[in-house]
């Protein structure tokens, strides 16, 4: 091997060392060492309660409006239901007519391992709504008198007397809430669950509210985002963001620095909104897009020292209002996991919401290539091989064998380029000085010869689109989150971390030491090495 090669294999894996720290989650500080199975359990509760004395940057004072009884605040009890179906387990509240808490069967929290009794449900499951910061579906609207009224704090009328109610199959059920403003003005929601799914219907029903509601518009808004529901909070941050999907293109609306905040409206035809984090997501769709409709985000990004990066995001849904004296709007609300064949078979173009990467930024590249190729390949392998891991390694070697062409082709011009190199050195002797001249016989050298001095790299450049897919895809896929491999490998979908330096090690800037960065370390020397014996086969 001579030494422009050898120079060009260091060269890629510098590249691929600082691209892969670049993009590489932040490490987070781990939970308070423990010695014995009872302290366990109290870092468990160490880390829940991280998560409810979180708190949301403090937001700016409410616009001073007149205070009438009709709307105001009331510290009454609330009511609450809990319904559970194949997928979730939920509890409506009456204070608001709102979703309090939304369990997911078959995903467990992070720390689910660590819990000495994971008999309890309630422990060891994800739970998706940010019950600390706030309600979610709430309705916004401005009253005749100038007030402006968000139904998060008042006390709707459940027109039911259940506590538990189980909804299995293709059977649905549906639970009201009404809000009395006057004798004859009544705002009501009803919520309407399915058996089998994720997503479920809200019905909002106004009844003479034309005296009561001013102008031509109500919200439909998701307050505060999704829980924080993973371990390492800044690679969750990472994929979090709001977005709107209008006119068969995707708005995305992400967090700013540090205890900034951004907002952004756009109006017109809204086919749905949604928020999301790295592997969940709440989307809110009309039955029937309003072409005078139109939605508006805020998006508020903040970084603590002890519970790491969080992002906040509000998406309401503007909802024409028509001043009669009924008027009913139906949406589709889907709380659930960020599975792309999910998304997909809802039919209303959810599966835009799964992120698949980008090629520096050019995702109409990135995205063909995982949604039609490996996105298949990935299912179809599991359906024979039952471990994530093996699957992984069976995948890489088919991707490897594919991508052999483009290597074959890449070693034969390197080695032709490498037959020319004398004559060309000769060329350079003959014609010393004349820099023009040499060029051109070089050039004339490639034509008689039929090689393409772009030959060797060219090849090499067609993967790289393929890469980058294969590098986010396996970041986003959900299927692999908290799946174990072997040995000390239990968690495929973040670092395999063994142990924690007191000491942070330079140029890298971490303390955290994996079993399977010197493995990947062997593995590239390895591969380097065949490479190099393939490239001598042809010479």
């Amino acid at each position: 091997m001579d030494k422009q090669t050898t120079a060009a294999f260091i060269l890629i894996g510098i590249v691929l060392v600082v691209w892969l720290y670049l993009n590489a989650p932040e490490p987070q500080p781990p939970l308070p060492a423990v010695t014995d199975s009872s302290k366990v359990v109290d870092s468990v509760q160490q880390a829940e309660q991280l998560e409810q004395e979180i708190e949301k940057p403090e937001p700016a004072p409410p616009v001073a409006t007149p205070e009438t009884d009709t709307f105001a605040s009331s510290n009454k009890e609330e009511k609450i239901i809990t319904i559970e179906n194949d997928l979730v387990k939920l509890e409506l509240t009456s204070k608001g007519a709102r979703i309090r808490k939304y369990y997911l069967k078959e995903f467990n929290t992070w720390y689910y391992r660590n819990i000495k009794d994971t008999t309890n449900f309630y422990d060891t499951h994800v739970q998706l709504i940010n019950t600390f910061n706030g309600g979610d579906l709430n309705l916004v609207f401005v009253t005749t008198e100038g007030q402006l009224v968000n139904t998060a704090n008042l006390d709707f009328k459940p027109e039911f007397d259940d506590w538990y109610f189980r909804v299995a199959g293709s059977d649905s059920v549906m639970f009201s809430y009404s809000y009395k403003v006057d004798s004859t003005s009544v705002l009501k929601k009803n919520f309407v669950f399915y058996g089998d799914r994720y997503s479920s219907k809200l019905e909002v029903e106004m009844i003479n509210m034309n005296s009561v509601i001013s102008g031509m518009r109500y919200d439909l808004e998701w307050s505060n985002g999704i829980n924080f529901v993973e371990e390492n909070s800044v690679d969750e941050a990472n994929y979090s963001y709001a977005s709107a999907y209008s006119g068969g293109e995707m708005l995305i609306i992400n967090a700013p620095t540090d205890g900034e905040k951004e907002e952004k409206s756009i109006r017109g035809e809204v086919d749905w909104i949604g928020v999301r984090n790295k592997y969940f997501a709440v989307i809110i769709a009309p039955d029937r897009p309003y072409a005078e409709g139109g939605a508006r985000f805020e998006a508020t990004g903040t970084t603590k020292d002890k519970y790491g990066t969080r992002e906040y995001y509000d998406a309401s849904l503007n909802v024409p209002f028509k001043q009669l004296n009924y008027q009913r709007d139906d949406f589709e609300v889907y709380i659930g996991p960020m599975k792309y064949d999910l998304l997909k078979s809802y039919g209303k173009n959810y599966e835009a919401f799964y992120d698949f990467g980008s090629f520096f930024g050019m995702k109409f590249i990135t995205r063909p290539i995982s949604e039609y190729i490996l996105l298949p390949l990935f299912q179809f392998l599991h359906m024979f091989i039952p471990n994530y891991g093996f699957v992984i390694i069976v995948f890489s070697i088919i991707i490897k064998i594919l991508l052999y062409p483009l290597t074959k082709q890449s070693y034969k011009s390197m080695k032709r380029m490498q037959q020319l190199q004398p004559k060309i050195a000769e060329l350079k002797k003959k014609y010393e000085g004349d820099q023009q001249k040499i060029q051109k016989e070089t050039m004339n050298l490639y034509r008689d010869y039929g090689i393409n001095p772009a030959g060797g790299c060219l090849p090499m450049v067609l993967q790289m689109p393929i890469l980058f897919a294969l590098f986010t895809f396996f970041n986003v896929t959900i299927q692999i989150r908290h799946e174990p491999f072997i040995f000390w490998i239990t968690n495929l979908s973040s670092p395999d971390y063994l142990f924690t330096l007191p000491f942070k090690i330079p140029i890298v800037g971490t303390d955290k030491i994996t079993g399977l960065a010197p493995l990947l370390g062997i593995t590239m020397f390895i591969q380097q090495t065949m490479s190099v014996k393939d490239v001598r086969k042809y010479i």
